[in-house]
């Protein structure tokens, strides 16, 4: 018997008593890295936002078995979060759309949740209408089409089925209660309310696809609601990749059982503080980055070493060579050694001892 078909679903419990000390250890590690996000100023807060959402929307993805391009991400939610980073970078659309989904979930948290919201976020997941190669209902629930909704895996004939969601008959009205409750005011902390919205909607199942991502844009949502606050410090998704199989085995555990979800909420609380926790190295980088420019805030650059200093500050992928930086900065090879031989007379770059076939730069601190 699955969670949906017991007779009191979706009437939840779970032990308080025991999750109490967990709960208030979140808060507490929650209220204490707002704080000290508060301490950095509007243009730092703003430049750790970037940089967790960049890692909430490839990691959401990636649990799903999709990769996107860092820096395609990074660029469309600079965009519309209003930082311009004076770049020029196709965006894959699907990129774009699973962008749009977590902006609106953690920007607009205040607002209801409605099916239309809902199903517009679905149809941003899947531009094309279709999951990889095969065609799906896109911005509405499953229908008879679908047929039964199972989470499987094994070879096939060898299929192994994790869980069977309710059947498309009964979606509007599992919805709707969903939904009304989501929306009504509620004693219950905002944090327990993101543990239950996420496994209450992966329960549901409500769409051919995207059903997990959604969840923890809902999850997310309320996240933001329980500190009012529409940046991210942290990432959820990040965590729940790193942890995968726990994951997936707590879900498939507590979709099985009865209506006690204490063992899934104790995972998330868990897996929250650890999000939290793994923060702090974020923080330090953004205070490098900000220590850094402070120690040369009267020095002069142009706009191309501004831009490559802080693709270095924020973790640049590879070895910087003069080729790399006249691709970057779509400039001539002769400027692109000007700006780097710039930089080596002030001590601000240092050729890589390692050597090589090409010579490869560093930032110094």
């Amino acid at each position: 018997m699955y969670i949906h078909q017991q007779q009191h679903w979706p009437d939840f419990y779970w032990d308080r008593e025991k999750l109490a000390f967990l709960l208030a250890e979140v808060r507490h590690l929650q209220g204490r890295l707002l704080g000290r996000m508060d301490a950095l100023g509007f243009a730092l807060r703003e430049e750790a936002g970037l940089q967790i959402l960049t890692e909430d929307v490839l990691k959401t993805s990636e649990i799903e078995g999709e990769t996107f391009n860092r820096e395609q991400v990074r660029s469309s939610i600079a965009r519309r979060m209003g930082i311009d980073r004076g770049e020029s970078v196709t965006i894959d659309r699907n990129a774009e759309g699973i962008v749009e989904v977590m902006l609106d979930a953690t920007r607009n948290y205040q607002r209801p949740l409605d099916q239309e919201r809902l199903c517009s976020w679905h149809a941003a997941l899947f531009p094309t209408g279709r999951s990889g190669l095969q065609r799906i209902q896109v911005g509405q629930w499953r229908d008879a089409s679908s047929g039964t909704m199972q989470i499987i895996s094994g070879a096939f004939g060898k299929e192994r089925v994790h869980y069977e969601a309710p059947s498309f008959e009964r979606l509007n009205a599992e919805m709707k209660r969903f939904l009304a409750w989501f929306n009504a005011p509620s004693p219950t902390d905002p944090v327990i309310a993101a543990a239950i919205a996420h496994f209450w909607f992966v329960t549901i199942h409500p769409f051919d696809d995207g059903n997990g991502r959604l969840a923890r844009a809902i999850a997310d949502m309320l996240l933001a609601r329980s500190e009012q606050s529409p940046l991210r410090f942290y990432s959820m998704s990040t965590r729940i990749q790193q942890e995968r199989k726990e994951y997936y085995d707590i879900l498939e555990r507590c979709q099985k059982g009865d209506l006690d979800i204490s063992l899934w909420v104790e995972w998330f609380l868990g897996c929250l503080k650890r999000s939290i926790e793994a923060a702090e190295q974020t923080l330090e980088a953004i205070l490098i980055k900000a220590r850094f420019w402070e120690s040369h805030a009267h020095e002069p650059f142009n706009a191309r070493q501004r831009d490559i200093l802080n693709r270095l500050l924020d973790g640049f992928t590879g070895k910087l060579t003069s080729s790399k930086w006249a691709k970057l900065e779509k400039c001539s090879q002769d400027t692109a050694l000007r700006d780097i031989n710039d930089l080596l007379s002030r001590h601000i770059l240092a050729k890589d001892p390692a050597g090589g076939r090409s010579t490869s730069y560093q930032l110094q601190f």
